[in-house]
């Protein structure tokens, strides 16, 4: 685990404009830079990434093309080398897919905390069923689906949604951080961003209601750990720049991102990484701790400069 260090603020927020932000919930005005919303350094930039609502409803954002620093050189073994990645710009879901959006488009409600929970991500379900749910939202938007029915494999050219590249996933997730949470270096800050071990009570919680990352995007760091497209691999090769990885050609466990309601703080950090068995969610051991967001590759023309719809 890595030591709580903390990080100083030198602006304060009023308390009337925390209140306001709790009530807003997603439709947030822009916050200043150096709040405790957003902290001051590298991962805010006082502009916030571009929102469209989908044609189903959902809510992402397109993240702007750029670089980072995949990885952490004093995390676990499989976080190293760290190396450069150079990404395209993409569409991520702001929230990861709730129980009302899985059940509306699969016609099925795998999750085991389903009691009042529509808002709530969904879980206990494997990689395989996470990928059928991106082609059905693509089919149901006129979207060429990504992953072949029969191979399951990707087409990374088609405009449809899939799910995220380990790279992808922790470049969102870090929003321009380099400290080992996108909110800072003080674990003890994570009770105002994820749901995990020290306040879920052993269970899932409704989508928004801790603090966002600085793009915008909501329980990166818990609730539910999020199946990735790449399969996983030990360590990451070492070399040079990466241009939009995409991870081994083969193996037999798929990625998982992002801590949840079960993790402790370290499970929660921006480069942790866990390797899961992709068919085992489905039956009987559970899993109730796996859930998913899509992404959507960025038409050319929106790469750069951000979009007002969805296409």
């Amino acid at each position: 685990m890595f030591p709580t260090r903390t990080l100083p603020r030198s602006i304060f927020v009023p308390l009337c404009g925390l209140l306001l932000t709790a009530l807003t919930g997603c439709n947030r005005v822009p916050v200043q830079e150096g709040s405790p919303e957003r902290p001051a350094g590298p991962s805010a930039t006082g502009v916030a990434p571009e929102k469209i609502v989908t044609k189903t409803g959902i809510e992402m954002v397109l993240i702007p093309a750029g670089k980072f620093l995949m990885g952490e050189e004093e995390g676990e073994d499989d976080e190293k080398p760290v190396r450069e990645v150079q990404l395209s710009a993409f569409y991520i879901d702001a929230c990861e897919v709730t129980q009302a959006s899985y059940q509306t488009l699969m016609g099925r409600n795998p999750s085991k905390f389903s009691k009042g929970g529509e808002d709530r991500p969904v879980e206990r379900l494997s990689w395989h069923a996470a990928v059928q749910y991106c082609n059905m939202r693509s089919l149901r938007e006129g979207l060429k689906p990504c992953y072949d029915p029969k191979t399951q494999q990707c087409d990374f050219s088609a405009n449809g949604y899939r799910l995220p590249t380990e790279a992808e996933w922790e470049y969102a997730c870090r929003a321009g951080s380099t400290s080992p949470w996108s909110f800072g270096e003080n674990s003890a800050d994570l009770d105002r961003h994820a749901w995990l071990k020290a306040n879920a009570a052993k269970a899932t919680h409704p989508v928004k209601q801790k603090l966002p990352n600085p793009w915008g995007l909501y329980d990166m760091h818990g609730n539910v750990a999020e199946w990735c497209n790449d399969f996983y691999a030990e360590n990451y090769p070492s070399g040079g720049p990466v241009n939009d990885p995409r991870g081994p050609d083969r193996g037999d466990q798929r990625v998982l991102r992002g801590g949840s309601w079960n993790s402790g703080p370290d499970a929660c950090r921006s480069a942790a990484r866990k390797g899961e068995t992709p068919g085992l969610a489905d039956v009987c051991f559970g899993y109730e701790a796996y859930g998913f967001r899509c992404v959507r590759r960025a038409p050319a023309a929106e790469s750069g400069a951000g979009a007002a719809a969805a296409k």
